[in-house]
Protein backbone atom coordinates (compact mmCIF):
# COMPACT_ATOMS: atom_id res chain seq x y z
CA UNK A 1 0.00 0.00 0.00
CA UNK A 2 1.57 3.36 -0.70
CA UNK A 3 0.95 5.97 2.02
CA UNK A 4 1.15 9.90 1.31
CA UNK A 5 4.86 9.45 3.04
CA UNK A 6 5.49 7.53 -0.10
CA UNK A 7 4.13 9.78 -2.22
CA UNK A 8 5.96 12.70 -0.16
CA UNK A 9 8.76 11.16 -2.06
CA UNK A 10 8.28 10.55 -5.00
CA UNK A 11 7.08 13.62 -5.84
CA UNK A 12 10.28 15.13 -4.28
CA UNK A 13 12.50 12.68 -5.98
CA UNK A 14 10.80 12.82 -9.16
CA UNK A 15 10.70 17.04 -9.06
CA UNK A 16 14.96 16.43 -8.35
CA UNK A 17 15.51 13.87 -11.27
CA UNK A 18 13.97 16.31 -14.08
CA UNK A 19 15.68 19.43 -12.62
CA UNK A 20 18.64 17.11 -12.74
CA UNK A 21 18.16 15.58 -16.36
CA UNK A 22 17.56 20.20 -17.80
CA UNK A 23 20.89 20.66 -15.67
CA UNK A 24 22.19 18.06 -18.26
CA UNK A 25 20.85 18.56 -21.12
CA UNK A 26 22.18 22.40 -20.95
CA UNK A 27 25.75 21.14 -20.19
CA UNK A 28 25.40 19.12 -23.10
CA UNK A 29 23.96 21.80 -25.10
CA UNK A 30 26.94 24.03 -24.29
CA UNK A 31 30.14 21.73 -25.15
CA UNK A 32 28.15 20.15 -28.26
CA UNK A 33 27.64 24.41 -29.44
CA UNK A 34 31.84 24.78 -28.00
CA UNK A 35 32.91 21.83 -30.86
CA UNK A 36 30.16 23.33 -33.24
CA UNK A 37 31.47 26.50 -33.35
CA UNK A 38 35.29 24.97 -33.65
CA UNK A 39 34.37 23.40 -36.72
CA UNK A 40 32.93 26.60 -38.15
CA UNK A 41 35.73 28.28 -37.09
CA UNK A 42 38.18 25.36 -38.85
CA UNK A 43 35.80 25.52 -41.70
CA UNK A 44 35.71 29.42 -42.16
CA UNK A 45 39.35 29.21 -42.35
CA UNK A 46 39.14 27.32 -45.99
CA UNK A 47 36.91 29.75 -47.32
CA UNK A 48 39.45 31.55 -49.65
CA UNK A 49 40.78 28.64 -50.61
CA UNK A 50 40.34 27.10 -54.20
CA UNK A 51 38.54 23.52 -53.84
CA UNK A 52 37.29 21.31 -56.02
CA UNK A 53 33.93 21.90 -56.96
CA UNK A 54 32.42 18.54 -55.01
CA UNK A 55 34.07 19.30 -51.92
CA UNK A 56 32.77 22.82 -51.94
CA UNK A 57 29.60 21.46 -52.72
CA UNK A 58 29.46 19.25 -49.76
CA UNK A 59 31.63 21.66 -47.37
CA UNK A 60 28.95 23.93 -47.68
CA UNK A 61 26.29 21.70 -47.11
CA UNK A 62 28.06 20.35 -43.93
CA UNK A 63 28.14 23.90 -43.30
CA UNK A 64 24.18 24.44 -43.34
CA UNK A 65 24.05 20.98 -41.09
CA UNK A 66 26.33 22.94 -38.63
CA UNK A 67 24.57 25.88 -38.73
CA UNK A 68 20.96 24.31 -38.09
CA UNK A 69 23.13 22.59 -34.84
CA UNK A 70 24.12 25.46 -33.79
CA UNK A 71 20.25 27.17 -33.97
CA UNK A 72 19.05 23.90 -32.03
CA UNK A 73 21.56 24.36 -29.59
CA UNK A 74 20.83 27.44 -29.16
CA UNK A 75 17.30 27.03 -29.03
CA UNK A 76 17.80 24.26 -25.65
CA UNK A 77 19.64 26.97 -23.56
CA UNK A 78 17.22 29.35 -24.55
CA UNK A 79 15.30 30.22 -21.51
CA UNK A 80 11.72 29.27 -21.27
CA UNK A 81 9.53 32.10 -19.89
CA UNK A 82 6.12 31.84 -20.44
CA UNK A 83 5.25 30.44 -17.13
CA UNK A 84 1.41 30.04 -18.08
CA UNK A 85 1.21 27.33 -15.66
CA UNK A 86 1.11 27.40 -11.96
CA UNK A 87 3.96 26.04 -11.05
CA UNK A 88 6.67 27.73 -12.39
CA UNK A 89 9.14 31.14 -11.56
CA UNK A 90 7.52 32.97 -14.61
CA UNK A 91 4.30 32.98 -13.08
CA UNK A 92 5.47 33.62 -9.41
CA UNK A 93 6.83 36.48 -10.53
CA UNK A 94 3.82 38.50 -11.70
CA UNK A 95 2.43 37.80 -9.08
CA UNK A 96 1.65 40.12 -5.42
CA UNK A 97 3.14 38.38 -1.59
CA UNK A 98 -0.17 37.62 -1.21
CA UNK A 99 -1.22 35.59 -4.28
CA UNK A 100 2.40 33.88 -3.76
CA UNK A 101 0.88 32.60 -0.36
CA UNK A 102 -2.84 31.29 -1.62
CA UNK A 103 -0.57 29.93 -4.47
CA UNK A 104 1.61 27.74 -2.08
CA UNK A 105 -1.59 26.73 -0.07
CA UNK A 106 -2.29 23.41 -2.27
CA UNK A 107 0.72 21.09 -2.66
CA UNK A 108 2.31 21.96 -6.64
CA UNK A 109 4.63 19.21 -6.79
CA UNK A 110 2.98 16.91 -9.43
CA UNK A 111 2.53 20.35 -11.60
CA UNK A 112 5.83 21.06 -11.11
CA UNK A 113 7.40 17.31 -12.37
CA UNK A 114 4.29 17.80 -15.52
CA UNK A 115 5.90 21.51 -16.69
CA UNK A 116 9.65 20.45 -15.96
CA UNK A 117 8.76 17.04 -17.46
CA UNK A 118 7.45 19.00 -20.75
CA UNK A 119 10.57 21.33 -20.06
CA UNK A 120 13.21 18.30 -20.01
CA UNK A 121 11.63 16.71 -23.37
CA UNK A 122 11.24 19.71 -25.49
CA UNK A 123 14.99 20.21 -24.62
CA UNK A 124 16.11 16.70 -25.18
CA UNK A 125 14.31 16.63 -28.59
CA UNK A 126 15.96 19.68 -29.79
CA UNK A 127 19.21 18.07 -28.60
CA UNK A 128 18.83 15.14 -29.93
CA UNK A 129 17.91 16.53 -33.84
CA UNK A 130 21.20 19.14 -33.45
CA UNK A 131 23.72 15.97 -32.72
CA UNK A 132 21.61 14.42 -36.03
CA UNK A 133 22.77 17.42 -37.62
CA UNK A 134 26.03 17.70 -35.94
CA UNK A 135 26.89 13.93 -37.41
CA UNK A 136 25.27 14.63 -40.91
CA UNK A 137 27.84 17.33 -40.79
CA UNK A 138 30.60 14.86 -40.01
CA UNK A 139 29.84 13.04 -42.82
CA UNK A 140 29.09 15.83 -44.97
CA UNK A 141 33.04 16.58 -44.60
CA UNK A 142 34.29 12.94 -44.93
CA UNK A 143 32.99 13.10 -48.27
CA UNK A 144 33.90 16.59 -48.97
CA UNK A 145 37.61 15.78 -47.88
CA UNK A 146 37.27 12.46 -49.82
CA UNK A 147 36.55 14.57 -52.97
CA UNK A 148 39.63 16.37 -52.43
CA UNK A 149 41.67 13.65 -52.35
Amino acid sequence: MTTTTDTDKNLDAACASVSSEIARTDSKASLLLAFDGAVLAGLASLADKQLPLATTIFGVLAVIALGVAAVLLLLVVRPRLRGSDRASFPYWARLDEDEIRTCMHGDTRAARVRVLSTIALRKFTQLRHAVDSILTALALLAIAAACAL
